[in-house]
């Protein structure tokens, strides 16, 4: 049975793209089919990771809000372009990075109930074992649908004390919501910091499943979102990391069947 899965911030820069388009790889290359949707219309940005200026996209998400195309035509299969081979697939749904796009949710918004649909129709067309949503950061209509209609809510966050206040914020509101079941990231934390320490009390805090404890890597810093860390850099821990974390998701998901 397919599931959707959205990765959430309370604030922006907190490495969400990076994790979203990371997990999304580590489980299409278990053999899973999987979808990434960017949803962040307002500062549209996991194309880049992709390299998606090396592939010809007819539509986008804004097409789609806008009734000029229907959903499956916003759908760009980049498997082979980032080496997934077998069974596995995954699928780009990018938002339109044009200026006058941009400006125009900003001022006229949309439908958003347009989204759900739209997510449903995708799952059912493309035969999705995993939708990811990769949100806008904070608290907006479409994000609270995202986080309403997930079957798991990813949040991240840095060691931060605005992070730390955001992300309560973030859980409270998704517990209103009856989110199924919600899993924290605690990313780009200082190597000098006590992890250990850092867990009891991001546990203690939030009393929600830590899938996991990112350090900040300098590797990750220095490839500045021009490519998937986990295919530049397959041996690195971060790498394993990432995988850890993408089993942990699939697990906590699948206990909900």
């Amino acid at each position: 049975m397919s599931k959707i899965i959205a990765i959430h911030s309370f604030r922006g820069g907190t490495g969400k793209s990076n994790l979203t388009a990371n997990l999304a790889v580590a489980i299409a290359q278990k053999g899973n089919r999987v979808a990434v949707v960017d949803t962040d219309l307002k500062s549209p940005g996991i194309h880049n990771l992709f390299h998606t200026d090396q592939i010809v996209i007819k539509n986008t998400l804004n097409d789609y809000l806008w009734h000029r195309s229907v959903i499956r035509e916003t759908a760009c299969d980049i498997s082979s372009h980032i080496g997934i081979e077998g069974k596995g697939k995954l699928f780009l749904i990018p938002s339109s990075v044009s200026a006058d796009e941009i400006a125009r949710i900003e001022y006229e918004g949309y439908n958003v109930s347009l989204l759900n649909s739209g997510f449903r129709q995708l799952i059912a067309e493309l035969n999705l074992d995993y939708l990811f949503i990769d949100t806008h950061p904070g608290l907006s209509r479409e994000t609270l649908l995202s986080i309403a209609i997930s079957d798991l809510l990813l949040v991240i966050m840095r060691p931060d004390c605005q992070d730390f206040e955001g992300t309560a914020v973030t859980i409270d509101v998704a517990r209103q919501l009856k989110v199924r079941n919600m899993m924290l990231v605690v990313n780009k934390t200082p190597m000098r910091m006590d992890f250990s320490a850092l867990q009891q009390k991001v546990e203690k805090t939030y009393n929600i499943t830590l899938a996991g404890i990112l350090p900040l890597s300098e590797d990750m810093v220095q490839l500045g979102s021009c490519g998937l860390f986990c295919l530049q850099y397959p041996n690195h821990p971060l790498t394993g990391m990432f995988k850890q974390i993408a089993e942990k998701a699939i697990m906590e998901i699948c206990q909900l069947v």
